[in-house]
């Protein structure tokens, strides 16, 4: 059996046993169900699609207003554990304003993240070994299936949350029909592998959409010292004449770590998490 025939077949296990956006990952606990925000779906059409990429089949949380189409698309990238019920809300969340939400579940390839229940495993076992040119080869895939839909992908934006918020910097370096893309505690660099190759931060002359940085001041993984060091890095990017860093801008909660956005945690912060997607709001509306 050829490997893209393994790859599909292993894809389609995942499906079947794991609903997209159906429960939380177990390598999230301890989880905090008194906080979860949960969001109808009433008025929206939700569904979950497979899209592909020279001849292999992803899935994909789709959420969107009900009866229209021509809608600005938002992909929606989720943190090191995929698109579970977290990430399905939010794409909710982004629909109730007027967006076509896409959430691809972009590590099926290397393996399913709820089969983790350790976060350490999870991270060096399977999130590690997804390189980046693939995560960018599949959201294109995700763009492409947006136009064939019938959805504006000249209106495109980008929303990602830890890992995610890396690949929001990236792909806003990588995608050229990108408008806008919002990082929420992404990591800016790191060190270089097979996998990751280059960080955000190398490439900001590359750098096609601005970005909303959203970070907390408390963050033990990502010190202000890589936002200093960022922000610096953009000043000189600005000053070449690239637009997009010119129009770049962070957001530094004070008193604020990691994960601040996710109400299923019990780092979840309601305060900097409200506002955070008040600015995100606005920062679509004014840039899509």
């Amino acid at each position: 059996m050829d490997l893209l025939k393994r790859l599909e077949m292993s894809t389609r296990r995942v499906a079947l046993k794991r609903v997209l956006g159906v429960g939380y990952a177990l390598a999230a606990s301890p989880l905090v169900a008194q906080t979860a925000i949960r969001t109808s779906s009433e008025g929206l059409d939700t569904a979950e699609v497979m899209v592909e990429r020279e001849g292999y089949k992803f899935p994909v949380f789709v959420a969107k207003p009900s009866n229209r189409s021509n809608l600005p698309v938002v992909l929606v990238i989720s943190e090191i554990f995929g698109v579970h019920e977290y990430i399905a809300d939010v794409a909710r969340r982004f629909a109730h304003a007027g967006y076509c939400a896409i959430a691809p579940e972009l590590f099926v390839r290397q393996g399913d993240p709820s089969d983790y229940a350790q976060l350490a495993k999870l991270q060096t076992e399977l999130i590690d070994k997804v390189p980046d040119q693939q995560v960018m080869a599949d959201l294109d895939a995700c763009v492409l299936w947006a136009q064939a839909q019938g959805f504006d992908i000249d209106r495109l934006g980008i929303n990602g949350f830890c890992w995610g918020g890396r690949i929001a910097w990236l792909y806003a370096e990588h995608q050229k029909r990108l408008k806008a893309a919002v990082a929420w505690y992404g990591r800016l660099q790191g060190a270089h592998t097979p996998f990751a190759p280059a960080h955000p931060i190398e490439q900001l002359n590359a750098l096609r959409a601005p970005v909303l940085g959203l970070y907390g001041d408390r963050d033990a993984s990502i010190p202000l010292a890589s936002i200093e060091r960022m922000k610096m890095e953009m000043q000189e990017a600005a000053k070449l004449g690239v637009k997009a860093a010119q129009q770049s801008r962070f957001v530094i909660y004070p008193g604020v770590g990691h994960a601040f956005h996710a109400d299923y945690r019990a780092s979840y912060v309601p305060q900097a998490a409200v506002d955070g997607w008040a600015q995100t709001l606005a920062w679509f509306k004014a840039l899509l």
